[in-house]
This record gives C-alpha cells, structure tokens and sequence, in this order.
C-alpha cells in the first residue's frame, strides 16, 4: 500500500531545516511545554495573519530569547505605520503566550521578512485561491489564473492545485484537480513547496492544496537548467 508524506517532511534534514529551532535548551520536563507553546502560538498567528499573504512562520528559542520570523509578501501591512501593526502583534503574542505557558520568555522579538517572489510560494499562491473563491469567482478560472501566475515566475518548473469540497455550490462534493510542468513527489533533492488553506464559502468549506515544484538541488545551489 502507498503512503501519502508530506513533501515538507519528507524533505527535513536533505532540503529543508526545522520551522521550530531551539538553541541551549532546557529540562526534559520543558520538552513538552515548548512544543504546546510553539504548536499553539503558530495556529493563533496563521489566524491572527490570515489576509497579510504570509509565506512562512518560524520560531527561534535561546535561554532567554523567543525569535518570531514572519515571511511575507507584504510586509508594509504587517508592520503598520510607522510600526504600529508590530506592536501589536507583538502585544498579541505576550497575551497569548501568558495564556499558554508559565514561563514566559525574557525577551520576543518579531522579525518581519519579505518574500522576493510570492508567486513561488505555495502558501501564498493557496490564499490567494481561496480569496478568489471566497469572493465567488467561478473556481476553474481561479484554478487557471493562479497556475498561469505560478509558471510565469522563473523559479517555477512546476505546480498542482488540488480543490474538493461543494464546488460551485453543487450538492455532493467531489475533487478538481489543475497541473502544469513536473511535480517529482519522490525526488528528495527536488524542491517542492506544499500548503494548505481552507475557503469559507455559506455553503461550506472547500480545501486547497497546492504543490510547487522550484527545480533540483544540488549541493546547496540550484539547478537552473
């Protein structure tokens, strides 16, 4: 029988590093405890910036520091004006770090990234489906506009879109499935990029998925064939 593996995990350790690093760690007793805070504080943050097209979370423990990195494509309405939006997100993130745990790191720091090429990142390009669907755009020309935008990006070899849900309000669910260019799933040195995303429509919710495929690595340089 196959085993479907998330091309993520597939990947840690040959392509791709954690999204949660600890540095001069603590007790075995800790062990758990920062799990439940990273785990719990990375789906408060997906909601809290659902909208701010964000690539990627990752979170960064010292013994004393707690690093939040925020990669998007816009980083000007994540920041705010003049650093308003920041500062309260990171409010945000105390509150709801107080919630969580009882220890509460010294220092949380919130670094801002901006993503060069938002067309080549799956997250991106899964919320920008699920906007188009939410504002009831016809979903196979959602599906075609984004997989158009994806393979104009240079970096791009190939990309998948997979719906399922009630698509066009129909009442049994069923799967819609969109490819262009290669998607080696089992080529570990191929780099492909996975998301997922939901589109809340009143007649119910429609999963995305969305694989991008950005060519093969090779000794830490791409290969740009």
């Amino acid at each position: 029988m196959t085993h479907t593996v998330h091309p993520y995990a597939h990947r840690l350790g040959v392509l791709r590093d954690w999204k949660s690093r600890w540095f001069g760690g603590g007790t075995s007793g800790q062990y758990q405890e920062f799990l439940k805070t990273d785990i719990l504080l990375r789906e408060y943050l997906e909601k809290r910036l659902r909208g701010f097209y964000v690539a990627d979370l990752e979170m960064e423990r010292t013994k004393n520091d707690y690093r939040i990195i925020v990669k998007t494509s816009r980083p000007g309405m994540v920041i705010g004006r003049s650093g308003e939006g920041t500062t309260r997100l990171k409010q945000d993130v105390l509150k709801q770090l107080k919630k969580i745990t009882t220890q509460v790191p010294k220092n949380v720091k919130i670094d801002i990234e901006e993503v060069k090429d938002p067309e080549s990142e799956a997250s991106i390009l899964a919320y920008m489906i699920a906007e188009g669907l939410e504002r009831r755009l016809p979903f196979r020309r959602v599906m075609k506009q984004t997989v158009e935008k994806a393979m104009g990006s240079k970096n791009v070899q190939g990309v998948k879109i997979n719906l399922s849900g009630r698509l066009g309000g129909a009442d049994m669910s069923r799967k819609e499935t969109q490819k262009e260019g290669r998607i080696p799933l089992q080529t570990l040195r191929a780099d492909v990029d996975f998301a997922r995303e939901k589109a809340y429509l009143t007649y119910g919710v429609i999963g995305i998925k969305v694989w991008v495929y950005l060519g093969e690595v090779f000794d830490g340089q791409e290969n740009k064939e």
